[in-house]
């Protein structure tokens, strides 16, 4: 805030930051601009807004709520997740190097290897627990530093901050997907990272009937440059899917509370059932990363994976009898969803090194009442 008062905790910025009432009506909400055009009092003067794929009052409520929430001063909302992600990797040229997390959505492999590879993008794939690693893979032409933290499907941690400096001498961004944590649990941009992106499918919008994506960040001219392509490239939310993901962001914080410890139960559940072989969450004391979880988060969100023994098989069966686990793609909406990485969402790395274990199991763990999720994950492990 700008009046002297202490800025205020993300509980509120969720429900009031970008959101003032409508100055015609009063409306409390947001309205929903269905506008593609906007008159003018001369040529190219207007009140803002002349075209809704440049710029539309909705979508603009969202970005400055989302950049809030993320504690920047910027923010641009996107057609989907891989949008904003394409968005960010047409910022550089044939050549330029990037380093990513071997551990990533199948969507954003296949994004860089069959898609950006081609027009010249170079990409390493390291294991970004690691710091030496990662900066044994800083090249001089290392433009970019792409983490997902925690990773999808394993729950990986990126040490963020320790990242962030060790790409200070060469210049190179980090980005940051932090879909998995929500802002509520991390901001990666206070760790150092330059880019943070997000599905606003999962958990932002929460309620699995909404596409969206988001960049926010700090750096002025890094965000003309994005906002440039924003308005070039087109990959913009229509003004009701603006609406709907401003809807759940109200209830963002009071789901991730009840997500986490929705999540720590299930996740003590499985890690102690002797159908189980492992089980990736960093909210457990056996997690590698357990001790830069506390640090980095303040809780640890919702989503977890099992392997099971008996392989590949026994994964598919128990991920297709679950009863309220909802067999499905996505998560972070307010059901609970289970799924097969290896043949459903992470698909495209099975011929790569990324492959994921095809006996891996990924739960995206929902706010019903953690007795009724924990019977139904009881009954489908008996049935194995």
């Amino acid at each position: 805030m700008t009046d002297g008062q202490p800025p205020l905790h993300i509980e509120t910025l969720a429900i009031h930051a970008g959101q003032i009432p409508d100055p015609t009506t009063g409306a409390i909400m947001t309205p929903i601009y269905q506008t593609s055009t906007y008159v003018q009092s001369a040529p190219a003067h207007h009140k803002g807004y002349e075209y809704s794929r440049t710029d539309n009052p909705t979508r603009k409520a969202l970005e400055d709520c989302l950049a809030a929430l993320e504690a920047a001063p910027y923010g641009l909302a996107f057609a989907s997740g891989m949008a904003a992600i394409d968005t960010i990797f047409r910022l550089f040229s044939p050549g330029d190097h990037v380093i990513a997390a071997n551990d990533v959505y199948g969507g954003t492999f296949r994004l860089a290897d069959k898609v950006w590879r081609s027009f010249g993008l170079d990409f390493s794939w390291v294991d970004t627990t690691d710091l030496a690693q990662v900066k044994a893979a800083i090249r001089p032409q290392t433009k970019l530093i792409w983490l997902e933290s925690p990773t999808n499907p394993r729950l990986m941690l990126a040490d963020i901050a320790a990242i962030a400096r060790l790409a200070q001498p060469s210049g190179a961004l980090v980005a940051v997907d932090n879909t998995f944590a929500s802002p509520v649990l991390q901001q990666p941009l206070t760790l150092g990272a330059h880019l943070v992106v997000h599905s606003t499918t999962k958990y932002l919008g929460g309620h699995s009937d909404v596409v969206g994506g988001a960049i926010m960040l700090r750096d002025k001219t890094l965000f003309e440059r994005l906002k440039f392509l924003q308005n070039a490239a087109g990959a913009v939310p229509g003004p009701s899917d603006c609406f709907l993901v401003l809807r759940g962001i109200k209830t963002l914080a009071l789901r991730m509370e009840r997500h986490s410890a929705n999540g720590l139960r299930v996740a003590r559940f499985l890690e102690d059932h002797p159908a189980v072989k492992a089980v990736y969450y960093p909210g457990l004391e056996s997690h590698p990363q357990h001790a830069l979880a506390k640090r980095q988060m303040r809780d640890f969100g919702g989503m977890l994976s099992v392997i099971l023994h008996g392989g590949t098989e026994a994964g598919k069966r128990f991920a297709s009898s679950t009863r309220l686990f909802s067999l499905a793609e996505s998560l972070g909406g307010v059901e609970s969803l289970i799924e097969h990485p290896y043949s459903m969402t992470h698909a495209s790395t099975a011929s790569s090194a990324l492959a994921v274990d095809p006996g891996l199991v990924r739960l995206s763990v929902g706010i019903e009442h953690i007795d009724d999720l924990l019977q139904d994950l009881r009954q489908a492990l008996a049935s194995l």
